[in-house]
């Protein structure tokens, strides 16, 4: 058998520390389901500023960095509180310049999604049909026309996006970095690849054997990997498949806390800068908490890979 690659495991403070530097841009991406939250805090700890902040769903996590102060711009395809209300800081910075404007660069999900093939596949710039129509050129002015050198037409582009550090959520890798995500999936592998550093956060790190067993759900391989961190619950408010539910509580109280200042300046006090780590917010919250978040057992039917005889 193989030998298992370097070990890459470290603590999340450690990981940012190494990792996400003041004006980076930062990739953090999770489709509504694993979203990094756990590492968007300890990015506010350790007041990291002027980031760039790329996230296809930009929603209570990105609310937060703002309010940390972090994000000086944020290139997204869309934002809101996950169907449950509004990110009142991104409101306030966008709307009122208040406290500050937020450079703000708008896509579809399909148009960022090309970006990261772009940045993946070290492309120029990537095709798509789908602005025809669409407002979005008109205020973006990276969405580009280009003359098709097959033809006649001209076809929209969007340039690529490599971010200095990209970091998800997982459930599972191994310490090499091996990482397997299920359930429903966004563009991580996409945004690693586009990344010139990332970050791999998870629910468990497992032996080697294990990621070797079902290969199939090896999403990010080990070698695009620099950091692999064990940080359970650290999806939080949102949800890891198979290991703890959405918590649609907090998503509906989000808009009530940013839509006030002093609300929200309370919540960051408590929550992310009283809090020492994530591994002491998991402690705050209280176990009869994360009991009713449990999940029970819904298992899939193994599948036969086959050995030679």
């Amino acid at each position: 058998m193989p030998r298992p690659g370097p070990d890459k495991t470290m603590s999340l403070r450690d990981a940012v520390a190494a990792y996400v530097h003041d004006g980076d841009t930062v990739s953090l991406e999770g489709f509504t389901h694993l979203i990094p939250t756990a590492a968007g805090h300890e990015i506010i700890r350790q007041g990291r500023r002027d980031l760039t902040v790329v996230r296809m769903t930009a929603d209570i996590v990105v609310d937060q960095m703002l309010a940390g102060g972090c994000v000086r711009k944020l290139v997204s395809s869309f934002v809101g509180n996950s169907s449950a209300g509004s990110l009142g800081e991104l409101r306030r910075r966008i709307e009122h310049a208040d406290p500050e404007p937020l450079e703000f660069e708008e896509y579809s999900h399909y148009g960022l999604i090309c970006r990261y093939l772009a940045g993946a596949q070290r492309l120029p710039f990537y095709p798509l049909r789908s602005y025809a129509g669409s407002d979005l050129p008109a205020v973006n002015p990276a969405i580009r026309k280009v003359a098709s050198p097959y033809g006649d037409e001209h076809i929209y582009v969007v340039p690529p996006v490599n971010p200095d550090v990209t970091i998800i959520h997982a459930q599972r890798a191994d310490r090499a970095g091996n990482t397997q995500i299920w359930g429903l999936t966004g563009v991580q592998a996409e945004a690693v690849f586009a990344a010139d550093k990332a970050i791999v956060v998870v629910e468990e790190i497992v032996a080697d054997e294990v990621v070797r067993s079902d290969p199939n759900r090896t999403v990010v391989p080990a070698h695009a990997v620099d950091a692999v961190v064990e940080v359970p619950r650290g999806a939080h408010p949102s949800f890891a498949q198979g290991y703890y539910d959405r918590d649609n509580a907090f998503y509906r109280a989000w808009s009530g806390i940013s839509r006030d200042k002093q609300k929200l300046a309370a919540w960051m006090a408590e929550w992310v800068h009283g809090t020492a780590d994530h591994t002491e917010y998991v402690a705050k919250l209280g176990e009869q908490f994360w009991a009713g978040l449990a999940v029970g057992e819904a298992l899939s039917e193994p599948v036969n890979y086959g050995r030679r005889l």
